[in-house]
């Protein structure tokens, strides 16, 4: 991913366009952001000159998104893990302090553009930052296809949050929506990574001195920290260079209490390179930093807008230049990168960078690993053949019960144990799956490639039924609650996520026959509820109960016969002694029975009291 971002970034206007707003917003706009629109393009440019909220400017304290957002991140901690994604806790009340008016200007650009990018410098590229995960969630919350392109591009930031915010963020697939500038020696995207808690006056005196500069970007950036005391600069540039060092020496980015997310570009004077892999990120971080000075640390963070203008230029030489290149294209590619980040003649630093970016290159195989995978689902073939073989069994057996009411009703025998076995393979494969598209160990467009969103969309309508029938044969819904709310696995929320994210949607045509498998892998989990109101309809003595339950019956019944009527439905549901099919038998008894009392009794089922 971290080339293909190059390349791209290489080949359009987006940096030099992101970094033309973003100093506009820095000189005119302190505080603030502004929004323009080129063609289908809309950018939002948030200023670098800000401070963080609270008056106590803890500059790593960290707070839970699920406290303070509001709902507003929900995607990113909904399924979290053990440790809550945490973002720094100034940042965020910075961020919500402009949500009122960014939420009316991004309603305005919806459908008005294709494309939005978010950026913003410095303290501003962190606000760019929570506003794009917003904006993802929003539309995710949405639903809106063809999707609208996103893209936050920040330039010396401060990194954002903790491991958790990072895995949130990859589980989504958004990483590639990131792309955050980092100049060599700038020390503001390293600051967080470091324990800075005794600098805090410092860092607040640093950054006055570069909301004063960014105002007059007119003025030259050489010479410009002698304005800055020597302590001052001293103090911050070593005391985070050896928190770096120990961080880089430890080999463990989990000891980091920030994590990067996204890819990085290092730039210099000499090009660029990008990188995503976080140990690599945390390394070039230290080593690039390693080979300047104090006053080379203030002042970088004043020369984006040089570095940006050379970018392109510089990615089309190193790329055409063929002085000193291996004939490896995997030695040459290593050899470009270091070439690009100006560190080979910088010994042993520059031993060290190669080391760092040889690690990046093994460290993910996309390709190699959807290859091994794509052999791996054809050895699990035999499998969900065994369960198609078991479903046209079922389908035509003589007690008529399809395929779902027989695995949950004699699942004990032993050709449904055989059953149960191949689908707990399925899943450890799919699982699989999923744990390496969101490790980045495959490609960033896997989940749009036809073959694997049909083989999941295959996989889940045929076991996903299985599934439900075991939650319900071993009474897990009395445990926990219904199977669609409480009990459904992750891995099929994603499997119809990329169903329904389909680059290209494909026109169905109306079926002639029904399905070979039912269209909503989810029907016979609506089935048992819709059992249990039936159930309970019948002893509900509360007439304003009673008549919700008889609405979701009511809405039940509509909703199986449209996908009947659609034939989206497998022959198991219709099945003579199906669960469906013996509920519908009650259902219209009920009804019935209702009809007959109602002209004794006019409120019995809508609770209304006549005269």
């Amino acid at each position: 991913m971290s080339e293909t971002l190059a390349t791209f970034l290489a080949s359009t206007p987006l940096l030099e366009e992101a970094w033309r707003v973003c100093n506009i917003a820095n000189i005119t706009f302190p505080g603030a952001y502004l929004v323009e629109k080129i063609g289908s393009v809309a950018y939002i440019a948030f200023s670098g000159r800000q401070m963080t909220s609270g008056s106590d400017q803890k500059c790593r304290n960290l707070v839970a998104l699920s406290k303070e957002d509001g709902g507003v991140f929900a995607p990113l901690y909904r399924h979290s893990e053990a440790e809550e994604p945490m973002v720094h806790h100034g940042m965020l009340k910075l961020f919500f302090s402009m949500f009122p008016s960014l939420q009316i200007q991004i309603a305005d650009l919806m459908g008005k553009v294709k494309s939005i990018v978010i950026t913003g410098q410095c303290i501003g590229g962190t606000t760019a930052s929570l506003s794009a995960l917003f904006l993802l969630c929003h539309l995710l919350s949405l639903s809106v296809y063809p999707p609208m392109s996103v893209l936050c591009i920040t330039f010396g930031s401060p990194l954002l949050g903790n491991e958790a915010l990072h895995r949130s963020i990859r589980r989504q697939r958004w990483g590639e929506n990131f792309c955050h500038v980092v100049s060599k020696h700038d020390i503001m995207p390293r600051l967080l990574l470091a324990e800075i808690v005794n600098h805090i006056p410092h860092i607040q005196a640093l950054l006055q001195f570069w909301h004063c500069c960014m105002a007059s970007p007119h003025l030259p950036v050489a010479g410009l920290s002698s304005q800055v005391p020597n302590d001052l600069k001293h103090i911050l540039f070593h005391s985070v260079l050896k928190d770096l060092e120990l961080l880089t020496q430890a080999d463990d980015p989990s000891e980091s209490l920030f994590w990067p997310f996204g890819s990085y570009v290092f730039c210099c004077q000499e090009g660029a390179i990008c990188v995503e892999n976080v140990a690599s990120i945390m390394k070039m971080m230290h080593l690039m930093m390693a080979t300047g000075s104090p006053n080379q640390s203030i002042e970088d963070h004043l020369k984006y807008g040089d570095y940006v203008a050379k970018v392109s230029r510089q990615f089309l030489q190193a790329r055409n230049s063929e002085e000193g290149i291996p004939d490896s294209s995997y030695e040459a590619g290593v050899a470009l990168a270091l070439q690009s980040s100006d560190l080979t003649d910088k010994e042993p630093v520059a031993v060290m960078a190669k080391e760092c970016l040889q690690m990046a290159q093994h460290s993910d195989k996309p390709n190699l690993n959807a290859a091994n995978l794509a052999i791996k689902l054809s050895k699990i073939v035999p499998y969900r053949a065994e369960i198609e073989w078991y479903k046209a069994c079922c389908d035509e057996a003589d007690d008529q019960m399809g395929y779902y009411d027989s695995f949950k009703l004699t699942g004990a025998s032993r050709r449904e144990g055989r059953v149960n076995i191949n689908r707990h393979r399925l899943a450890q494969f799919w699982n699989s799956v999923i744990h390496m598209l969101e490790s980045n160990k495959l490609p960033h467009d896997f989940d749009r490639r036809g073959k694997w969103v049909n083989a999941s969309h295959f996989y889940k309508l045929l076991v996903e039924p299985l599934d439900i029938a075991d939650y319900y044969r071993t009474g897990m819904h009395r445990e926990r609650g219904h199977y669609i709310e409480h009990g459904r696995e992750r891995r099929y929320e994603v499997f119809d996520k990329w169903w329904r994210e389909k680059s290209v949607a494909e026109e169905e045509n109306k079926r002639s026959k029904f399905a070979s498998l039912t269209q909503d892998s989810c029907f016979w989990a609506k089935v048992e509820e819709a059992k249990e109101w039936l159930d309970n309809v019948r002893s509900e003595r509360d007439a304003m109960k009673r008549q919700q339950l008889w609405h979701k019956i009511d809405n039940f019944e509509a909703y199986a016969r449209q996908l009947i009527y659609n034939k989206e439905v497998s022959k198991d549901v219709l099945a003579k002694n199906s669960s469906f099919s013996r509920w519908m038998e009650e259902w219209k008894e009920m009804k019935s029975q209702v009809q007959q009392i109602t002209p004794l009794f006019p409120g019995f089922v809508d609770g209304k009291v006549v005269p």
